[in-house]
């Protein structure tokens, strides 16, 4: 195939098949005949291949809960030479305690341009995060900025899932179980251990990477909402087989305990012909996210646009909640719209997408697509004061949010900030005076202009 790298993989990338639905047992094969029928691990599988077991929980965890695929390989992963430790670059790891815990609201611009020749694995770069991952809980906060694609190079992390959030640039993801495509407005979730390359769509690519140490990310239950609503099931793509038979040095970088360890193969590792199981990587695109909302008044609680989340041992609390903020209409009566003044016991790391955020709209810097902000546990924050000015003397006719896609990695834990995070030169300055200006109101005849007095 000739072409550019770009060129190649937006080729490929065009027409992929899929299997739907999230938790499914799903079942693929590359080539007929390769996935053994009646039993897993027969004496000897088909076509020469070889049967391994990927399991991303305790064999002993309840059924709903238990995660494991079968692969059919054409070698062993166990066939491999030593790993050796390869240099972080900017990923870091929990327990973070290279800082002191900041209770202040913070903001960060986008990742700077990379350097030329920089791929995905080499643009992470680690804002910080909470728990640690020897004891697989807690999660951390990463971002990505590329221009090269992933050569004979293979990556995975043994500390957790990773949830790949694309702001600008396409990404073609190979991966063991086959191929996937993730636009800016996708996520794709590639589980513990999956080994997988990233090739780029596009000259560069940007993004958020939300790394869950924890229990698997899975569906919120519904509860009163009922049997439809948030991110329907159907709408998560698994890939369907597609396997390299590529022989000569392939580099496997593993993200183990916190550290990058490198190998080198002689062959492709992503050489599984055929595979069942639900131990599986998933592509969704946010803008099929039902959103639900009053129809009323009040702005209900953002948990309504939770998408997908990583529940911990206290029902309802999280170890990590992925929301999305997606478009929407607002109709409330008597209400303020934007997302209200609050102090939350759950830590909010928040990103852009695309466009505007309805509650971000002034600051130095802005609150822009690729940068993100942190409030941490029980920082006040809510709509900065050109927001609630506008939003509090609005004529309330029915409105659509439709300029923005933005979402939040919620966690239970405070976010501690890596070293490199808290000394970045694109940490913005200045972002507590976003709400300078809200000045005090109450008071015999108090209100807005024009307002008539209060008795």
């Amino acid at each position: 195939m000739t072409g550019t790298g770009e060129e190649r993989a937006r080729k490929t990338a065009e027409g992929l098949a899929h299997s739907s639905g999230f938790g499914n047992a799903h079942t693929s094969e590359a080539v007929p005949g390769a996935l053994p029928t009646g039993r897993n691990s027969p004496q000897r599988a088909p076509l020469g291949l070889y049967a391994e077991q990927l399991s991303g929980t305790a064999f002993t965890e309840p059924r709903a809960a238990n995660r494991r695929s079968w692969l059919y390989r054409i070698r062993p992963s166990a066939a491999h030479p030593p790993f050796v430790r390869a240099d972080n670059g900017g990923v870091r790891a929990a327990p973070f305690t290279g800082t002191v815990p900041d209770p202040n609201r913070l903001r960060w611009d986008p990742l700077p341009e990379p350097a030329p020749g920089t791929d995905f694995v080499a643009g992470l770069w680690t804002l910080g995060g909470n728990g640690d991952v020897t004891e697989r809980s807690g999660m951390a906060v990463h971002l990505y900025h590329a221009n090269s694609s992933m050569e004979r190079r293979v990556f995975s992390s043994a500390d957790g899932e990773l949830l790949i959030v694309p702001e600008r640039g396409g990404l073609l993801l190979r991966t063991e179980f086959g191929l996937l495509r993730a636009e800016p407005g996708h996520i794709a979730l590639i589980p513990r251990g999956v080994r997988f390359r990233v090739e780029l769509l596009a000259a560069s690519a940007r993004g958020y990477v939300c790394e869950n140490y924890g229990r698997p990310f899975q569906l919120p239950d519904l509860g009163p909402i009922g049997a439809n609503g948030l991110a329907n099931a159907r709408d998560f793509l698994a890939p369907v087989a597609a396997y390299e038979d590529v022989e000569g040095p392939h580099e496997v970088v593993n993200k183990f305990c916190g550290n990058l360890w490198t190998a080198t193969y002689d062959h492709s590792p992503l050489d599984v012909v055929a595979w069942h199981g639900n131990h599986v990587p998933y592509v969704y695109d946010l803008r099929h996210f039902n959103v639900i909302g009053s129809i009323s008044f009040d702005h209900p609680d953002p948990s309504i646009f939770t998408v997908l989340t990583s529940p911990s041992d206290t029902p309802g609390l999280a170890g990590v909640d992925f929301v999305v903020f997606a478009p929407r209409w607002l109709v409330g009566e008597d209400t303020f719209r934007p997302p209200y003044f609050h102090r939350n016991v759950m830590s909010e790391y928040m990103g852009l997408i695309e466009g505007a955020y309805d509650a971000k709209t002034g600051g130095k810097g802005g609150f822009v697509p690729g940068g993100g902000s942190l409030h941490n546990m029980m920082s006040a924050h809510g709509p900065d004061r050109a927001t609630y000015e506008k939003a509090s003397t609005a004529e309330l006719t029915p409105q659509k949010v439709d300029d923005g896609l933005a979402f939040m990695f919620e966690t239970r834990w405070p976010v501690l900030l890596t070293e490199q995070a808290r000394t970045a030169d694109h940490l913005q300055s200045g972002y507590d005076d976003v709400w300078q200006g809200l000045e005090r109101q109450w008071g015999p005849g108090g209100g807005f202009p024009g307002e008539p007095s209060r008795p």
